[in-house]
């Protein structure tokens, strides 16, 4: 009955979005992932709904979201991450037996496990501080020595992105695929691969009124010239 299936819904998360919006849409779903992992036997999937700002429902394939009947490269997929346990090494009675014990323990294999552990810890606790995010920027075309060609505007809110693109990355980071594999090489094999970059991600243009060599007033705008949301790439 449509009255039972409505009972056990829950919401987890929402975005406001514009028709003419594209790309992909991110939402965090950690707390069901959770549950999945805890009870599996529970998994009922998930459900996308769409509404208007009235609350009128839509069908999501109208609305131009595309399922997993759609593209093999944009069909909707799920990134999780795990934390590796520690390696416990096995002690034996005699000082010496179990020294030697923990040496044999040592092998190479271990060794990797306990360093990944080592460098998870170091990442949640420096990395994640401060993350990639977009900054304050303000630019003053007179300090860059342009007012004697720009009528308007004096200046501008530029902003830039700057942070670290640590493992794991969270949903709003941004990343590309290619961002979130080449993390994930970089923790187990920092020396194989860098980390992504902080980047902008989408950008806004602006207009501006100037002289042209001619001494013509032109009013253009200029693509790409505001960051609106940052990323690791």
């Amino acid at each position: 009955m449509p009255g039972k299936w409505e009972s056990d819904l829950f919401l987890l998360d929402s975005r406001t979005l514009w028709a003419s919006e594209e790309g992909w849409l991110v939402f965090d779903i950690t707390a069901t992932s959770n549950h999945w992992v805890v009870n599996p036997r529970h998994n009922l999937g998930l459900q996308l709904c769409v509404e208007t700002l009235d609350g009128q429902s839509i069908n999501p394939k109208l609305a131009g979201l595309i399922g997993r009947h759609g593209p093999q490269n944009k069909q909707p997929f799920m990134v999780a991450f795990f934390k590796a346990t520690e390696v416990h090494l096995r002690s034996t009675r005699s000082t010496g037996g179990k020294q030697r014990s923990q040496n044999r323990s040592k092998t190479p294999k271990n060794q990797e496990a306990l360093r990944v552990t080592n460098v998870a810890a170091k990442n949640s606790s420096s990395d994640q501080r401060q993350a990639c995010k977009k900054h304050e920027l303000y630019v003053s075309f007179r300090d860059l020595g342009w007012q004697d060609w720009i009528i308007a505007p004096e200046g501008y809110a530029a902003y830039y992105c700057e942070g670290e693109c640590a493992f794991p990355l969270n949903s709003y980071m941004n990343a590309t695929n290619h961002a979130i594999v080449q993390t994930l090489v970089h923790f187990i094999n920092p020396e194989t691969v860098p980390k992504p970059c902080c980047a902008p991600t989408q950008l806004n243009a602006i207009s501006v009124l100037y002289f042209d060599d001619s001494s013509n007033v032109i009013l253009k705008k200029y693509r790409n010239m505001v960051v609106r949301a940052c990323g690791c790439h």
